[in-house]
C-alpha cells in the first residue's frame, strides 16, 4: 500500500463525514478522534491532507474535521513535533481566513485548533497571526478573535507578543469602519486586558517577572480614546456592549492620571447603557471593575459621581429577579459587588442614599433598598460598625409596611443584623417582637397583585386570602422565612442569648402571638436549657423589677390551654409542654419530680398519634388528670387560688376558639374543685355566670362542665350560686330590657336559659350519687323546668326555641341517668315520672316524621328510657302510646339519598340505639309472651311495609327485642309459647326480603324464636340445638341476593322450623304463610311458598301423580303463572313421574322445540331432584347423544372447498338436557357414576362440533327467541358442549379443574379451531392435577378413538393423552406403558397434527416421569429424529415440535444413546439459527428479493436459510412470484444436506408475512434452545468435533443477542451460558454466567466487550474466522443484527495483539465497513464507524 494503514482507515472514515444523520456525523468524527488517539501524527496528517484535496467539501463537513483535529491535537500537543504542528497551523489559518465572510462554526473550528496549538507551540502561531496582522490593512476577523483567544488561554506566552500587537493594532481602530470588526477589536482588547492582569497577578510564575503595568498604560490610554469618544457612541447594542465589556478590564490598565481624568465622563457613559440595553450584565460587570480601578487608584472625583452611581444601581438591584434567567441573576451580583465597592468607599453617603427610600412608595424600590443594606452590613461590616444606631433608627418605617414581600425581606435584614450584633443595641427589642409578629402570621398564600409588566402592584397595602395549614406554606413565605430566621438566631448566635431570654416570653401570654408559639416555645426551650447548662439549680426568670414578664400562673395556664390543640400551628401542643417542662422550678419548686414523669408521657402520647387519629376526648381527659395531678402535688390553697384567679381572666381571650375557651372553663372547673376556699368559689362561680357570653351556644358546654366538675367537690355551694342566679332579674321579663343584661335581648336571655339547664344536668351528671336523690326533684328539676317555661299573666308559656328544648332534654337524661345509677334507684318514688314522660313525648311527637334535624327525638327517648324503670310504673295506655309515638317517629325518617354527605349517619344510629333501648326497657317490665306478643304488633305494621327501610329497621328491632327476651328468660314451670307459630310465621317469609340487611334479621328473629320454644320445654338457656346453630350459618348465604341461593336457604331454614315445631303449632304456622303469600313483596311471596312446600314435604301428606303424559300440562300451567309456589309443586310432580316412568319422561321432553324455554329448563332440572332417578336420566342422555351423527356434509360443502357442517337435533337436544339435569346439585351422585363416560363423551362432543352449525331453523328461531328475550342458554352446538362439559366437572367434584381451565382461558380457548389444542391440553393437565384417580378410566374411554373416522376426535384425544405425560399421575397410576403403546401407534397418523401431538406428548415424559427417560431413551430419540425428518409436513410443524422434544430430553437420556445422534442434531438444527432476517439476494447471501428495500411488498422471504453457512444459491421466480432455494455446503467442513422438503416455494403475498415471520421466530428460538441443551448435554465430555460446532456457533449465538424478538434473545442467553463450559476458558464462562443471566437486562455493548477480550485472550487463532463469519451478518434484514456485527468486528480486533493481523483480510474489512457506512439505518452507519476507529490497532 502506498499510504499508511491509518490514514486508509481515516480517508474511509473522513469520506463518511458527509452522512446526513447528525448523530453519524458524531461517531464519525468521535473515531477520528480514536484514530487519533493512536497516531495522532498520521490522523492529523489524514485531516490534513483530505482538506487540502478536497477544496469543494461543504463547510459543515469541514467544520466536523476540525474539531476532531483540535480534540487530537488537545490531547496530543506535547507528542506533536514541530513540522507537524506547522502543518496543522497552516491549514487552519488556511481554513479560517479562506473565506472573508463570516461563517462561524467553520472559522470558530479552526481558530480553536490554533488556540489548542498554541498551548504549546505558541511561537509558530504567533508567527502565523502576525503574518496576517499587517500595519495598514484590517485583519480577518476570526484572526483577531483567535489572538483574543491565545491571549486567556495561554497568557504567559501571549503577552510578550501584546506590546507589538498592540502598536500593529491601534492605528487599526481609527480605519475600522465595520461594526463586526470593531466588535472584534473590543473583544480583543477585552481579553488582551485581561490575560494581561492575569499575567500581572502572577508574576512570580511568569517567564519574564520584568513586565510591568506601565508597558500597557499608552497602548490603552490610546484604544481607550477611541473606543469611548467614538465607538460608544454607536448605534449598534452589540457593539456598545463589546465596549463597555473592554473598558472594564482596560480601566485598570490605564495610568492613574488618565482614569482620574476620565473618570466625569466614564461613568456617566457607562450608566447610560442601563437605559439603552435590556440585558445589563456584562454593564455592571464593568461598572464594578471600573470602579474597583478607581478606588485603587485613590480617585478624588469619585465622590462628585456618588449621587448618580447610587441612583443608577438602586434602580438595577429593584428590577426583579427572576430565577430562570440566568442573566438577570448574575447582573444582581455584579450590582451587590458594585455596592460592595461603594460601602468600603463612602459608607456614609451609601446609607445617606438609602435609608430615606425605605419609606419609598414603591414595593421595588423598598425591596432593593432593603436587599441592599442587608448586603451591606454582611460584606463591609467593619464600616457599618459605627452606623447601627443610625441604622436601627431607619428601620423603624419597613416594620410597618404590610406587603409580604417586603416583609420577607426585612425578616432577612433583621437575621443580618442579629449576626452582626445590631439588636443588642437600644432599639433592638421592636425588631425582635416583629419578628415575633411574622412568624404570628396565620396560615396562607402570601401572593400579592401582579400587574400587566409582571410586576406586583404598586400600592403598599395587598389583601392577604387564606390558604393551607402551615405545613404546606411555600419554603419562602414570611411566615417560613421568620420561623427559621427565629429558630436559627435562638440557636445559633450565641451573642443573642441575653436579648431573648426572657424577653421573648413576654410573647407567650398574648393572644394576638398564638400564631407563633410553637416556634416561640422551642426557642424558649433552647434558650433554658443553655441558662441551665450554664447554672445548674438557679431560677430561670428573674423578675426583679421587670413587670412586663408574664407571672407563673400566666404562664402555665396559657400552656396548658393551647396544648388542648395539639397539633395546631405546627404541633404546638408539644412545644408548648416541653416548655413548661423546662419552666417546671419557676412554676413551683414542687412540681420538677411530677412533671418530669407525666409530661413525657404525654409527649410520647401525641408522638404515637397525629391530627387524624387522636381522640380529642381522651387528649382533654390526660390534660384533666396532668392539672389535678399537678395541683395535688402544689397542695397550696393560696397557689390554687392564683392560678383559678389566672385562668378566669384568660377566659376571654379565647373568645375566638371555642374549643380551647371550653376546654379552659374545665380546667377553671377542675381547680375551684381543688380550692379549699369556699368564698373563692363562690366568687368565681358568680363571675361565671355573670360573664359567660351565652349567645354563644358553643360556650355552653363547657360553663356546663365547669359547674358540674366544680360540684364533685362543692355540689352545695355550686347549687346555691345557680339558684340565686336563676332567681336573679335576668329570668323577669319587663318591659323587653333585662335589670342585668341591659343590653342583651330576648333570644340572648334563652339562650342563658338553655346553659343553666345544662349547668343543672351537669351538676347532676358529676355530683356525688347518694347527694342526688335528695336534690333531683326539689331543687334541680324544680330550677331547670322555671328556665324551661315562664309564665305571662298568670299562664305558663313553654318555649319553641329547639336549642332550649335540647337543653332541657339533654339535662333531663342526665338527671335521669344519674337517679337510675344512684343504689337507691329501687327505693326511690319519682313523682315527677309521668309529667316528664308526657313532656319528652310532647318533644318527640313536634318532631318531623321523614327528616331528622336534630337529636331533640333522641335524647328525649333516652330520657324516657331512663324513666321507665323508675317507680311508679307508668300506666299501659301510657305505653302503648309512647311506643306507638316513638316509633312512627323513627321509622318513617327517609334514608340519606345516595351520594348525599353521610353527616347525619351518626345521628340516625344513635337515634335508632335511642329506640332500642326504649323498647327493651318497656319489654323488661312484662317479659311474658303476650308481652312479647305486644311488642310485637306495634312493630307488625313495619315488618309488612312497602317501604324496605322501614322493614329493615322494624326487623333490626324485633331482633333486638327477642334475643333480649331470649337473654332475660327464666321459665319457673312448663308453659307453651302458644303465639310460636303465629311469630314464625310473620318472620320466617322476610328471609327472602328484597333488602339484605331485612333477611339477616329475619332470620335472627327465627333463631331466637326456636331458641325460646327450647327454653318453655325446659332447655337450660346455655343449650345449643346443631339444628336451629344451623340457621346461623344459613345466615351467611343471606348476604347476595342471587333468588336461588335465597329459596334455597329458605326450604333449609323451613326443614329446621319444621324439626323444632310443635304439632299443636304447624296450623298456626301454615295459615300465617298462607297470608304471606300475598306480600307486597314477591320475594316474600315465593319464600312462603317455598316453606309451605317443604312443610307439607317433611310433615304433610305427598301429592298424588298419575300419569307421564300430564307433563305437557305441567309444562302449560307453569307458562301461565310464575308463582313461586306453582313453580314448586310442578317440579315436585314431575319428579314423581319421572320415578315411575323415567324414559317416557325423558323422551317426552327431548321432543320440546329447540331451543328449550324457561319451563322445560324447570322441568329438566326437576328430573336431578331425587338421586335415585338421575343415573338412570343421565344414561338414557347419554344413548340419545350417541345414537345419531354429530353432524351432516351440508350441499355447500360437497360443492366447494368452504366447511359447512350442520348439527343433527336429537345429539344437540340431549347435549342441553345434560347441561340441565347436571346443573343441579343434587345431580351430584349420579355423575360421580357416570363421570368416565360423561366426560369421554362431552369431550368429543366438543370436537365434533367445532365449526358446526345450527340448521337454518333452528338458526331462525334462535334470533326471534333473542329478540324477544326467550332463549334460556346459547343453542351454538360447539358452546353448549362445552357449557355442559364444565357444569359435569363441577358437578362431579372437579370445581379445581374448572376452576384451572378457567384461569387460563382454556374454556374460550376450547371453542376455537385456533385454540382447541391449547384449551385441551389445559383441561388434560387439569385432570391430572385435580382428578389423577378419575383418569384410568377416562384413558380406557379415550384410547379406542384411535380408530375414529373423525380426525378432530383423533387429534382431540391425541392431544388430551399427549398432555397427560407431562403430569407424574401417569406414572403413579402405572398408565404409561400403555399410553406410550397407544401413542406411538399414532405415529404413523395421516394426520399431521396428529404426529405432532404425538411428538409432544412424548416429549413430555421428561418433565413427568423423568426417571422413565432412560428407559425409553432410545425409543424417544429416535421418534424425535424422524419428526426433524418429517416429510409430509408443509408447514414444517413436526420438526419444531421434535426440536422442542429433544430440548426437554437431552438431560435425561443415557449419555451413549444421545452420542450417536449429537452430531446428526447439531447439524440437522443449524440451519434453523437464521430462519428469515437476511436481505439481498444470490451473491449476498441472502433470500433473493424483487425489490431494494426490505418489507416492501415484493420482497421475497426465505422460510429456512442455512446460514452463516456459506451459500451457494439459485433463485428462480416463478410465475406466482415464488422462490426456490438450493443451499449447498458451509465454510466449516462438512455436509450440510436438506431433505427434500426443504425446498419449496414461498409464497410473497403480505396477508401471510405476519404469520410467517411468527413461525420462523419460534423456529430460530427452538433451534437456538436445542443447540443449548445439546451443549448442556456435552458439559465435561466435549468431543472435539463437536467443539467445532459450539465455535461455530458462536457469532450467530452472539449476534442474535440483539434478535428483535425477545424470546430468541432469551434463548441465545441461554445457549451461551451452556456453551461456557465447553469452551474450557473459566473466565470466559464466568463472563457469560453473570452477563446472561435470565431475567435480567442486558448490556449489550459491555457484555460484547468482556467475551471478545476473553476470547482474543484464549482463542486469538479465531480471529479470522470469527470476523468472517460476523461478515455474513453484514447484510442481516434486521437493523439490530447488522449494527451488533461491525460492532462483534470492532470488540475482536480491539482486544486481539496486533501480530494476529495476518487472520483478517483487511481490504475485505474494510470494504464491508465502507457498505456499512452507506446503511440505510444510522445505527448501522455508527457501529461501523466505530469500528474503522477500533481498526488502527492493525497499523
Amino acid at each position: 500500500m502506498t499510504r499508511s494503514y491509518v490514514q486508509k482507515l481515516s480517508t474511509i472514515l473522513l469520506d463518511a463525514i458527509t452522512d446526513k444523520d447528525p448523530l453519524v456525523q458524531e461517531q464519525v468524527c468521535s473515531a477520528l478522534c480514536a484514530l487519533g488517539e493512536s497516531q495522532p501524527e498520521e490522523a492529523l496528517r489524514a485531516c490534513e491532507e483530505h482538506l487540502r484535496l478536497h477544496e469543494k467539501l461543504a463547510h459543515p463537513y469541514r467544520t466536523m474535521i476540525l474539531r476532531a483535529m483540535e480534540t487530537v491535537v488537545s490531547n496530543h500537543i506535547s507528542e506533536l513535533d514541530k513540522d507537524m504542528a506547522r502543518a496543522v497551523i497552516l491549514l487552519a489559518s488556511s481554513e479560517m481566513t479562506k473565506a472573508k465572510d463570516l461563517v462561524w462554526d467553520w472559522q470558530q473550528a479552526a481558530s480553536n485548533v490554533l488556540v489548542a496549538v498554541g498551548k504549546q507551540f505558541i511561537s509558530t502561531v504567533m508567527e502565523e497571526m502576525l503574518s496576517k496582522l499587517q500595519p495598514g490593512a484590517l485583519p480577518h476577523y476570526f484572526v483577531v478573535r483567535t489572538l483574543a483567544n491565545l491571549s486567556v488561554s495561554n497568557a504567559f506566552g501571549m503577552v510578550p507578543f501584546l506590546t507589538s500587537i498592540l502598536n500593529t493594532m491601534l492605528p487599526m481602530l481609527g480605519t475600522a469602519k465595520h461594526d463586526t470588526t470593531r466588535e472584534v477589536l473590543c473583544y480583543a482588547l477585552q481579553h488582551f486586558s485581561e490575560g494581561t492582569l492575569e499575567y500581572l497577578a502572577n508574576l512570580d510564575q511568569a517567564p519574564d517577572p520584568t513586565v510591568r503595568k506601565d508597558a500597557f498604560a499608552s497602548p490603552m490610554s490610546s484604544a481607550y480614546d477611541i473606543l469611548f469618544q467614538q465607538w460608544l457612541q454607536s448605534r449598534e447594542a452589540k457593539l456598545r456592549l463589546a465596549v463597555v465589556q473592554a473598558l472594564g478590564p482596560m480601566s485598570n490598565l490605564m495610568p492613574s492620571e488618565k482614569l482620574e481624568e476620565q473618570l466625569p465622563k466614564l461613568l456617566p457613559g457607562v450608566l447610560t447603557l442601563y437605559k439603552r440595553h435590556a440585558e445589563t450584565c456584562h454593564v455592571s460587570k464593568s461598572l464594578g471593575q471600573i470602579l474597583e480601578a478607581a478606588v485603587s487608584v485613590g480617585s478624588r472625583t469619585l465622590d462628585v459621581q456618588l449621587d448618580s452611581l447610587l441612583a443608577a444601581l438602586h434602580a438595577q438591584i429593584c428590577v426583579p429577579v427572576e430565577s430562570t434567567s440566568p442573566l438577570v441573576m448574575s447582573n444582581q451580583k455584579e450590582v451587590l459587588r458594585c455596592f460592595t465597592v461603594l460601602a468600603r468607599y463612602s459608607p456614609d453617603r451609601l446609607l445617606a442614599f438609602l435609608l430615606p427610600r425605605l419609606d419609598s412608595s414603591t414595593e421595588r424600590s423598598r425591596m432593593g433598598t432593603l436587599h441592599v443594606l442587608r448586603h451591606a452590613i454582611n460584606s463591609a461590616a467593619a464600616q457599618m460598625e459605627v452606623k447601627k444606631p443610625f441604622i436601627l433608627s431607619a428601620m423603624r418605617l419597613p416594620l410597618l409596611d404590610t406587603n409580604s414581600k417586603v416583609k420577607r425581606a426585612v425578616v432577612q435584614v433583621i437575621s443580618a443584623m442579629a449576626h452582626h450584633g445590631y439588636l443588642e443595641q437600644p432599639g433592638g427589642e421592636a425588631l425582635v417582637e416583629y419578628l415575633v409578629q411574622q412568624c404570628a402570621l396565620p396560615p396562607e398564600v402570601e401572593k400579592d397583585g401582579v400587574s400587566e409588566t409582571g410586576w406586583p402592584d404598586l400600592q403598599r397595602e395587598q389583601p392577604q386570602t387564606a390558604g393551607p395549614s402551615s405545613e404546606e406554606l411555600p419554603a419562602d413565605s414570611v411566615r417560613a422565612v421568620s420561623v427559621r430566621t427565629l429558630y436559627l438566631v435562638s440557636t445559633t448566635v450565641d451573642r443573642m442569648s441575653d436579648v431573648l431570654w426572657p424577653y421573648l416570653l413576654e410573647f407567650v401570654t398574648p393572644v394576638r402571638f398564638t400564631g407563633a408559639l410553637t416556634p416561640l416555645c422551642r426557642s424558649l426551650m433552647h434558650l433554658a436549657q443553655k441558662r441551665q447548662e450554664a447554672a445548674p439549680g438557679a431560677l430561670l426568670i428573674q423578675y426583679d423589677g421587670n413587670v412586663t414578664l408574664p407571672s407563673p400562673y400566666a404562664i402555665a395556664t396559657r400552656l396548658l390551654a393551647v396544648s388542648s390543640s395539639p397539633y395546631h400551628g405546627d404541633g404546638r401542643g408539644a412545644a408548648s409542654l416541653g416548655l413548661l417542662n423546662v419552666l417546671h422550678r419557676d412554676i413551683h419548686p414542687l412540681l420538677g419530680q411530677r412533671w418530669a414523669t407525666t409530661i413525657p408521657l404525654l409527649l410520647e402520647y401525641l408522638d404515637e398519634h397525629s391530627a387524624d387519629t387522636l381522640s380529642q376526648k381522651e387528649w382533654e381527659e390526660k390534660l384533666l388528670v396532668f392539672l389535678r395531678d399537678t395541683l395535688a402535688a402544689v397542695s397550696d390553697n393560696t397557689w390554687v387560688c392564683q392560678l383559678s384567679l389566672e385562668m378566669c381572666k384568660q377566659l376571654p381571650c379565647y373568645n375566638g376558639t371555642p374549643q380551647e375557651k371550653n376546654f379552659l372553663y374545665r380546667c377553671v372547673g377542675t381547680t375551684l374543685g381543688a380550692a379549699s376556699s369556699k368564698d373563692v368559689v363562690k366568687k368565681h362561680l358568680r363571675e361565671l355566670l355573670e360573664t359567660a357570653r351565652y349567645q354563644e351556644e358553643a360556650e355552653h358546654e363547657g360553663l356546663a362542665c365547669c359547674f358540674g366538675i366544680c360540684a364533685i367537690s362543692h355540689l352545695d355551694d355550686t347549687l346555691t350560686q345557680l339558684e340565686d342566679f336563676v332567681r336573679s332579674d335576668v329570668f323577669r321579663k319587663s318591659t323587653g330590657i333585662f335589670n342585668i343584661f341591659k343590653d342583651r335581648s330576648e333570644v340572648e336571655a334563652e339562650k342563658a336559659k338553655g346553659a343553666l339547664m345544662l349547668c343543672y344536668g351537669h351538676v347532676a351528671a358529676r355530683a356525688p350519687r347518694e347527694l342526688v336523690l335528695a336534690r333531683a326533684e326539689s331543687d334541680i328539676l324544680r330550677n331547670m323546668f322555671q328556665c324551661f317555661s315562664t309564665k305571662v299573666l298568670g299562664v305558663k308559656v313553654e318555649t319553641k326555641d329547639p336549642a332550649l328544648k335540647l337543653c332541657l332534654v339533654q339535662s333531663v337524661c342526665m338527671v335521669c341517668q344519674a337517679i337510675r345509677s344512684s343504689a337507691q334507684a329501687s327505693c326511690f318514688h319519682f313523682a315527677q315520672k309521668a309529667e316528664l314522660v308526657a313532656q319528652m313525648m310532647e318533644f318527640i311527637r313536634a318532631e318531623p316524621s321523614d327528616c331528622l334535624r336534630s337529636p331533640i327525638r333522641k335524647k328525649a327517648m333516652l330520657a324516657c328510657t331512663y324513666l321507665v324503670p323508675l317507680e311508679p310504673a307508668l300506666e299501659e295506655q301510657v305505653r302503648a302510646d309512647m311506643v306507638h309515638g316513638c316509633l312512627q317517629s323513627v321509622m318513617a325518617v327517609l334514608p340519606e339519598p345516595e351520594g348525599d354527605d353521610d353527616h347525619q349517619e351518626p345521628l340516625y344510629l344513635d337515634t335508632m340505639q335511642a329506640l332500642e333501648d326504649l323498647l327493651t326497657s318497656l319489654l323488661q317490665r312484662d317479659m311474658t309472651p303476650q308481652g312479647l306478643q305486644v311488642m310485637v304488633e306495634h312493630l307488625s305494621p313495619w315488618i309488612k311495609s312497602p317501604r324496605g327501610h322501614e322493614r329493615v329497621r322494624a326487623l333490626a328491632l324485633s331482633s333486638c327485642l327477642l334475643q333480649h327476651f331470649l337473654e332475660h328468660l327464666h321459665v319457673s314451670a312448663l308453659v307453651p309459647f302458644h303465639n310460636l307459630g303465629l311469630l314464625i310465621g310473620l318472620f320466617s317469609p322476610r328471609c327472602a326480603d328484597l333488602w339484605p340487611a331485612t333477611r339477616q334479621e329475619a332470620v335472627s328473629c327465627v333463631h331466637s324464636l326456636l331458641y325460646l320454644q327450647l327454653g318453655y320445654e325446659g332447655f337450660a338457656r346455655d343449650y345449643r340445638d346443631d339444628a336451629v346453630e344451623r340457621l346461623l350459618v344459613l345466615k351467611g348465604g343471606l348476604v347476595h341476593s342471587d333468588p336461588a341461593t335465597l329459596f334455597h336457604t329458605c326450604h333449609s331454614i323451613a326443614q329446621i322450623i319444621a324439626k323444632r315445631l310443635p304439632p299443636n303449632q304447624l296450623i298456626s304456622l301454615l295459615l300465617t304463610l298462607f297470608e304471606g303469600l300475598g306480600d307486597s313483596d314477591k320475594n316474600c311471596s315465593r319464600a312462603a311458598s317455598v316453606m309451605i312446600n317443604c312443610l307439607l314435604k317433611e310433615r304433610g301428606h305427598l301429592l298424588q301423580e298419575k300419569v307421564p303424559e300430564i307433563v305437557s300440562v305441567l309444562r302449560s300451567k307453569l307458562q301461565e303463572t310464575w308463582e313461586e309456589h306453582v313453580r314448586q309443586a310442578t317440579q315436585y310432580s314431575v319428579s314423581l313421574l319421572a320415578s315411575q316412568h323415567c324414559e317416557a319422561v325423558v323422551s317426552s321432553l327431548l321432543g320440546s322445540p329447540l331451543p328449550f324455554d324457561s319451563q322445560t329448563c324447570i322441568l329438566w332440572r326437576a328430573l336431578a331432584v331425587e338421586p335415585s332417578i338421575t343415573a338412570q336420566v343421565l344414561e338414557l342422555l347419554l344413548q340419545k347423544m350417541s345414537r345419531d351423527v354429530p353432524f351432516k356434509e351440508s350441499r355447500a360443502f360437497l360443492l366447494s372447498s368452504c366447511p359447512g357442517r350442520v348439527a343433527t337435533l336429537l345429539p344437540l337436544a340431549a347435549t342441553c338436557a345434560l347441561s340441565e339435569v347436571t346443573s343441579v346439585a343434587a345431580s351430584a351422585p349420579a355423575v360421580l357414576e357416570l363421570y368416565p363416560q360423561l366426560f369421554a363423551a362431552l369431550l368429543l362432543r366438543v370436537s365434533c362440533t367445532l365449526g358446526v352449525q345450527l340448521p337454518r331453523t333452528l338458526q331462525a328461531k334462535e334470533r326471534r327467541a333473542t329478540g324477544l328475550a326467550l332463549a334460556s342458554r346459547n343453542l351454538d352446538p360447539c358452546s353448549s358442549a362445552v357449557d355442559t362439559l364444565q357444569v359435569m366437572l363441577l358437578r362431579g367434584g372437579s370445581e379445581d379443574v374448572v376452576q384451572c381451565v378457567e384461569l387460563g382461558g382454556g374454556w374460550e380457548s376450547l371453542r376455537t379451531s385456533t385454540g382447541h389444542e391449547e384449551g385441551v391440553a389445559r383441561l388434560a393437565s387439569a385432570m391430572a392435577k385435580f382428578a389423577g384417580p378419575r383418569l384410568p378410566l377416562v384413558m380406557k374411554a379415550l384410547l379406542c378413538t384411535h380408530s375414529s373416522v373423525y380426525e378432530v376426535q383423533r387429534v382431540t384425544s391425541t392431544a388430551f393423552l399427549a398432555e397427560l405425560l407431562n403430569s407424574s399421575v401417569v406414572k403413579d397410576l402405572m398408565l404409561l406403558e400403555s399410553l406410550l403403546d397407544n401413542l406411538a401407534a399414532r405415529q404413523k397418523d395421516t394426520c399431521a397434527s396428529v404426529r405432532r401431538l404425538v411428538l409432544r406428548g412424548l416429549a413430555n415424559i421428561a418433565s413427568g416421569s423423568p426417571d422413565k427417560v432412560r428407559a425409553h431413551g432410545p425409543q424417544l430419540l429416535t421418534s424425535m429424529i424422524s419428526g426433524l425428518d418429517d416429510g409430509d409436513d408443509p408447514q414444517s410443524l413436526v420438526a419444531l415440535e421434535a426440536m422442542l422434544g429433544l430440548a426437554k430430553l437431552l438431560g435425561l437420556v443415557e449419555p451413549w444413546d444421545l452420542r450417536s445422534v449429537l452430531l446428526h442434531v447439531a447439524v440437522r438444527i443449524r440451519p434453523f439459527f437464521d430462519s428469515v432476517g437476511w436481505a439481498g439476494a444470490g451473491g449476498h447471501h441472502g433470500p433473493p428479493q424483487t425489490h431494494s428495500q426490505p418489507g416492501h411488498p415484493g420482497t421475497c422471504f426465505l422460510a429456512l436459510l442455512p446460514l452463516p453457512l456459506s451459500l451457494s444459491s439459485t433463485c428462480t421466480l416463478g410465475p406466482r412470484s415464488c422462490v426456490t432455494i438450493a443451499p449447498s455446503l458451509g465454510p466449516l467442513g462438512g455436509s450440510c444436506r436438506l431433505p427434500s422438503w426443504r425446498k419449496r416455494h414461498v409464497p410473497t403475498s403480505l396477508a401471510s408475512l405476519s404469520s410467517l415471520l411468527q413461525e420462523k421466530m419460534d423456529f430460530r428460538s427452538a433451534s437456538i434452545c436445542l443447540f443449548g441443551h445439546l451443549n448442556k448435554a456435552c458439559h465435561g465430555n466435549c468431543e472435539d468435533i463437536f467443539l467445532e460446532q459450539v465455535i461455530g456457533g458462536l457469532v450467530p449465538l452472539l449476534l442474535h443477542l440483539q434478535d428483535p424478538q425477545a424470546s430468541v434473545a432469551g434463548a441465545c442467553k441461554f445457549a451461551l451460558r451452556m456453551c461456557g463450559p465447553n469452551l474450557e476458558r473459566e473466565d470466559l464462562a464466568e463472563a457469560f454466567q453473570k452477563h446472561l443471566q435470565e431475567g435480567r437486562g442486558l448490556h449489550f455493548g459491555e457484555f460484547l466487550n468482556t467475551t471478545c477480550k476473553h476470547l482474543m485472550r484464549h482463542f486469538p487463532d479465531l480471529l479470522g474466522r470469527l470476523v468472517s463469519t460476523s461478515l455474513f451478518y453484514f447484510k442481516s434484514s434486521w437493523e439490530d443484527v447488522r449494527a451488533a456485527a461491525p460492532m462483534l468486528t470492532g470488540f475482536l480486533v480491539l482486544h486481539v495483539e496486533p501480530e494476529h493481523r495476518q487472520q483478517v483480510d483487511l481490504e475485505q474489512l474494510l470494504a464491508a465497513l465502507q457498505l456499512l457506512l452507506k446503511d440505510p439505518a444510522p445505527a448501522v452507519r455508527m457501529k461501523a464507524a466505530e469500528t474503522l476507529g477500533r481498526l488502527v490497532k492493525f497499523a
